[in-house]
């Protein structure tokens, strides 16, 4: 299909008939817009991995099951065939209950990603039944068909040629002007057809996957803000839309903290170069933010990003000195335990790595013991938390004399524990204490882009 607009809705923009209304009239605005994929309604995943977890009574179990009736029932009650949604509904409740008991049984990744597909299976049937409410064609489409992944349970990896392969063969015949098809994000299955994720904040990767599958003219990632902003307007009043953005400070921007874009989002969209428009499912007539292969400006300061809950580890050892093969083998026990690292510093005694702990309040809970002891063998290990990471996104910033100097100067009331700049063009890194960062932020935005 020609112009065929690719549009992603986020938990809120799903999370009630209200949100899901406004959601229809956004779709219907745009002829060109003929896939829809969608979270789970606002809430329902972290309830979800709470009845995954294992840790929970009966009782507990069904108050969080009754939990997610309410969410639903709210939608349900302003449709027109309310039985047929509520058994719908009810028959995920069962499932999901006998689910969460088998779990406290004994918990599994595998167990925990058939759990969690549920809110995107329930968000993305009920807001079928609002399109037609308004008076829209609108079908349901199992994404588990085409999304065909490995069986890493939990952060499952896209096979993306089956991934082609099934979208052409499945998907796209019914992708026409006479209705609007409906798919989940986030979820997807392996070659067993066991249900698998693609990691929290994998709707806008779908979007972007099926966007390069089904060869899409554009993307567009509904949130519930109007675009994307020089740095967080919840942290900072005076934080600017941004009207477009280069594939690479976008990505800078996501890998770094911005939660607009999920940081694995624009790799399908660059391999086919998809622009990728960002704004606001409430208030679309605010505008928003395209972002594209290239800008017509490139300004040295764009943005400003913070990524909280860091860690440090610092390894030291004087057998550094002059050998080779250190960082190999430091990097190696990295590897074997699975555990990636952000950001690097290296003196002749020592290396400096930092590790994100996620929403974790201490980050050594992220660590295995076993990797700590296998580093300890052969150099002395420090671990420190409570660290957050402030990051200044820009163009050509290491080529551009007086860069640096405005950068250092914005931090200069703060102390900073590591400093990284260097490997790319585009961004320059503080690591702060946490209990500044925010402070830091705010100084650093006022500094460079207010001004």
């Amino acid at each position: 299909m020609q112009h065929l607009d690719i549009a992603k809705f986020g938990g809120t923009s799903v999370k009630d008939f209200q949100a899901m209304s406004s959601s229809v009239k956004v779709v219907v605005s745009n002829p060109n817009t003929r896939l829809v994929v969608v979270s789970a309604c606002a809430g329902v995943t972290n309830i979800l991995v709470e009845l995954a977890s294992g840790a929970l009574s009966y009782d507990k179990i069904l108050e969080k099951v009754d939990a997610l009736r309410a969410i639903h029932m709210e939608i349900i009650n302003n449709l027109d065939d309310k039985e047929r949604c509520v058994n719908f509904l009810e028959e995920h409740l069962k499932e999901i209950t006998d689910q969460a008991r088998e779990a406290s049984m004994g918990r599994s990744d595998a167990l925990t990603d058939r759990i969690v597909c549920h809110g995107e299976l329930m968000s993305s049937y009920l807001i079928v039944e609002v399109f037609k409410k308004f008076g829209y064609k609108a079908q349901v489409f199992d994404v588990r068909q085409v999304m065909r992944t490995d069986s890493n349970y939990g952060c499952a990896n896209p096979l993306v040629e089956v991934l082609g392969l099934k979208c052409r063969e499945l998907l796209m015949p019914l992708l026409n002007a006479e209705q609007i098809v409906v798919t989940q994000g986030f979820i997807g299955s392996n070659n067993e057809g066991c249900t698998t994720t693609l990691g929290r904040g994998g709707s806008d990767y779908t979007a972007s996957l099926l966007g390069e599958a089904c060869e899409a003219e554009t993307i567009s990632i509904w949130t519930d803000v109007p675009g994307v902003y020089t740095t967080d307007p919840r942290l900072v009043p005076h934080a600017m839309p941004i009207a477009e953005l280069s594939y690479s400070e976008a990505a800078e921007m996501a890998t770094f903290g911005a939660k607009i874009l999920h940081p694995s989002t624009l790799v399908p969209a660059v391999r086919r170069g998809i622009p990728v428009y960002v704004g606001s499912s409430k208030e679309p007539e605010k505008g928003g933010t395209w972002v594209r292969p290239a800008c017509t400006t490139r300004p040295a300061f764009r943005a400003v990003a913070l990524r909280q809950h860091q860690t440090l580890i610092v390894l030291a050892s004087p057998k550094m000195v002059g050998a080779s093969g250190f960082l190999a083998r430091v990097f190696g026990i990295f590897a074997k335990y699975r555990q990636s690292v952000d950001l690097v510093s290296t003196s002749e005694v020592s290396i400096a790595v930092t590790i994100d702990s996620g929403s974790q309040t201490s980050g050594l809970s992220h660590l295995s013991e076993d990797m700590l002891n296998e580093l300890r063998e052969f150099c002395h290990v420090k671990v420190e938390n409570n660290l957050s990471l402030v990051a200044i996104i820009g163009n050509e910033m290491s080529r551009t004399p007086g860069t640096t100097t405005k950068a250092f100067d914005a931090i200069d009331d703060f102390a900073v524990r590591m400093i990284c700049y260097g490997a790319s063009n585009h961004n320059l890194c503080f690591l702060v204490n946490e209990d500044k960062a925010v402070d830091a932020l705010k100084q650093i935005h006022k500094a460079l882009l207010e001004n």
